[in-house]
């Protein structure tokens, strides 16, 4: 105390204001106190407000809600019918419907499996389920990731009959006031049936009676327990699970069903065990050939084309039916034994004449042509000599076949020969890779990948020597896009399947309008690799590619026989074709100027046969800076063509890096002289194309050390 006073003396003589007197411990307290109450008040007035805003929306809702008669006779899904090039109807696209089966008659397995996978407390909710909300966040909150879904067969019933699928707090709103008015208005047997006649399972049925004639070939009435776990398993994801897209994937997701049904006490384990999803017997797909490769990768970019249209629809494609068969029986009857065969060709303008993705459709719907991504070999050199001919070289100019060790790496031709001195034509009919080492050494790997790009090939290309051999993945598409660009002289081309799209009435949606092309490469070293190309099937390694008319292409074979490759043009149209097994084992025998190169040979006899004869512009005419002063012709100027920027995008000469002025691979350092116009330009700056692809970052050109070196494959 005495210390106290002490200290307020000794305050007040400082002239300071005495300190507050402590607060009671009770006064704070109260205060929360008031405020929680008050919160309380307004929090549960909120909720009233909500609960009656709510509540009115439902009872309105009930009375415009239609009939149970209406509803049973509504039908969902979009009809398309899909025509081929000349206009003839393909097939029809659209829902399919079997008999409507009332709740009574569905077998009890069925709606057993259903119940457990998608709506477990199905009859214990009134349309929205709180208890399955607050469970189905725990998980994600568990897990990371939404492993459960919040959403009744109510609420599924209602967004597929009155909403539409986005995700949205305003849908979902709407879709629990729709729920909660179906649970008022309709009985649950009521519910269960609508819905298990009116969901989508895939493959265009809706119903489980459609369903089930589809993927087992008889009536809803005689499903058993798998066949009923496979059906309930697909309402997920029925484009993923349907038996038609994967029936591997489809089994899978019925054992999920099998082990929830388990865990929901609607069967037992030893009934789970008995269930055999490894033997189903599934029906087999009828009307299914090599056309689906083509109308799977076409079809879904009507979406895109035409978004939020439900009208009936013609869909006219590029698909040519007489070429497409052709096609499918040429890959099948060159494919060898074991291994798959895809290819694609276009027209002049991109559009996709035929497409075939695998031997046989039915036993498996991979498209190969869009989808799968292999190493091109030797194909992949059209790139090399590309950058090359773009950089000054010539199809006459020398080179010299001999090894060589880079970086090393040491190459080595098929045969293991080496032929000495000579010209560049030579070297690339007869795929010399020590040649096509040296060359892409000389012109920059990056600028080589730079040319890849602009050409089309979107996969990531690397960037170390080997690379001009073909170590890089790829598509079929899209090597057969380049070689196309090829024929169309230098030119950019777009691949496309679809040309109109129109309502069934005559209203037209969509029309593909001409599009202004980039030139990629000026026309002189289109002509330059179209005289390689010529040659190659002339007397190198694409002879068996011959059809009697002139042909341009380009073998490629991997490591060990893999892959086998072809790509060529004639007469305007651009064919690829590819070979090799799934698994990426070896296949013996295979080379691209063998089965690959027969099997486009076939199609293409075909696929020119109405066409005139067309003779290769090979000529090269030359710009000012390749020319002698005394034979100058200028027919061309090297800032008429683009560089590519790290997407492989276009851009205008003078936005694009510094430009090697040299053939030795220097660059322009900061502070240097610009490039002058008498000197070849290139794709792209060493640096720039570095920090694209990742390769070395000093700059340096890379040493060539000749006549020695251990020799790989490569062909």
């Amino acid at each position: 105390m005495a210390q106290n006073a002490a200290r307020h003396r000794l305050a007040s003589s400082n002239g300071a204001p005495p300190p507050p007197p402590p607060r009671s411990p009770s006064q704070k307290p109260k205060k929360k106190r008031g405020l929680f109450k008050r919160l309380m008040i307004w929090g549960f007035a909120l909720f009233l407000l909500v609960v009656l805003f709510f509540g009115v929306a439902v009872a309105v809702t009930m009375q415009s809600l239609p009939s149970y008669g209406e509803l049973k006779e509504s039908r969902e899904g979009q009809m398309i019918v899909v025509r081929a090039r000349d206009g003839t109807e393909l097939f029809n696209m659209g829902p399919s419907y079997g008999k409507w089966m009332p709740e009574a008659e569905v077998p009890q397995v069925m709606k057993d499996a259903m119940v457990s996978v998608e709506d477990r407390r199905f009859f214990d909710h009134f349309g929205v389920d709180p208890i399955g909300i607050v469970r189905s966040l725990f998980v994600r909150v568990e897990s990371g990731k939404w492993r459960q879904g919040g959403s009744t067969i109510t609420q599924q019933l209602a967004r597929n009959l009155f909403l539409n699928n986005n995700r949205t707090f305003t849908r979902k709103m709407y879709e629990a006031v729709y729920s909660v008015a179906m649970e008022a208005k309709f009985s649950k047997q009521q519910i269960l049936e609508l819905y298990l006649n009116k969901v989508y399972f895939g493959g265009g049925a809706y119903g489980v009676d459609s369903a089930s004639r589809k993927f087992f070939g008889h009536s809803a009435h005689e499903l058993n327990l798998p066949e009923s776990a496979i059906i309930a398993g697909l309402v997920k994801a029925p484009s993923h699970y349907s038996p038609t897209a994967d029936q591997n994937a489809a089994v899978e997701r019925a054992a999920v069903v099998l082990k929830t049904m388990q865990d929901a006490g609607k069967i037992n384990a030893s009934q789970a065990a008995a269930a055999d999803l490894k033997n189903i017997r599934f029906a087999p797909e009828s009307g299914q050939n090599a056309m689906r490769y083509f109308t799977d990768w076409a079809l879904p970019q009507i979406d895109f084309l035409v978004p939020e249209n439900t009208d009936p629809i013609e869909v006219w494609t590029t698909l040519d039916v007489g070429m497409q068969n052709t096609a499918a029986q040429s890959i099948k009857a060159n494919s060898p034994a074991g291994a798959q065969g895809a290819l694609v060709s276009m027209d002049r303008d991109g559009a996709i004449l035929a497409m075939v993705g695998g031997t046989d459709y039915v036993t498996s719907n991979y498209n190969r042509a869009t989808l799968a991504v292999r190493q091109p070999g030797s194909a992949f050199k059209l790139f090399v000599y590309l950058a090359a001919l773009e950089a000054g070289y010539k199809p006459d100019d020398a080179v010299v076949d001999e090894p060589v060790t880079i970086e090393g790496w040491s190459p080595r031709n098929s045969g293991g020969t080496y032929a000495g001195k000579i010209d560049v034509r030579t070297a690339f009919a007869y795929s010399k890779n020590t040649v096509a080492a040296q060359l892409g050494n000389e012109v920059g790997f990056g600028t080589v990948a730079g040319m890849a790009r602009r050409f089309g090939i979107t996969t990531p290309v690397n960037t170390n020597p080997s690379m001009v051999l073909g170590s890089s993945d790829v598509r079929l598409i899209d090597m057969t896009r380049a070689f196309a660009a090829v024929s169309a002289k230098g030119m950019a081309i777009e691949p496309y399947g679809i040309s109109k799209i129109a309502t069934t009435d005559g209203r037209v949606l969509y029309q593909r309008a001409a599009t202004a092309s980039k030139q990629l490469v000026p026309q002189y070293v289109a002509a330059g690799i179209t005289d390689l190309l010529q040659t190659a099937v002339n007397i190198g390694t694409g002879k068996a590619a011959q059809i009697g008319r002139p042909v341009a292409g380009k073998t490629g074979t991997t490591t060990s026989n893999k892959d086998g490759w072809f790509l060529g043009f004639s007469s305007g149209i651009t064919t690829g074709v590819w070979m090799g097994r799934d698994d990426a084992k070896a296949v013996h025998g295979l080379q691209g100027g063998t089965a690959p190169a027969r099997a486009f040979a076939q199609y293409m006899r075909y696929a020119v046969a109405k066409r005139p004869v067309e003779q290769f512009e090979t000529q090269l005419k030359l710009p000012s800076w390749q020319l002698e002063p005394d034979d100058e012709m200028i027919t061309a100027n090297p800032s008429d063509y683009s560089f590519v920027d790290d997407q492989g995008n276009l851009i205008e000469p003078q936005q694009g890096p510094n430009a090697r002025g040299d053939m030795g691979g220097g660059r322009i350092e900061d502070g240097g002289a610009p490039p002058r116009q008498d000197q070849p330009p290139a794709a792209a700056g060493d640096e720039f194309l570095d920090q694209a692809t990742g390769s070395r970052q000093d700059g340096s050109a890379v040493r060539v050390q000749r006549g020695q070196g251990r020799p790989t494959s490569g062909n």
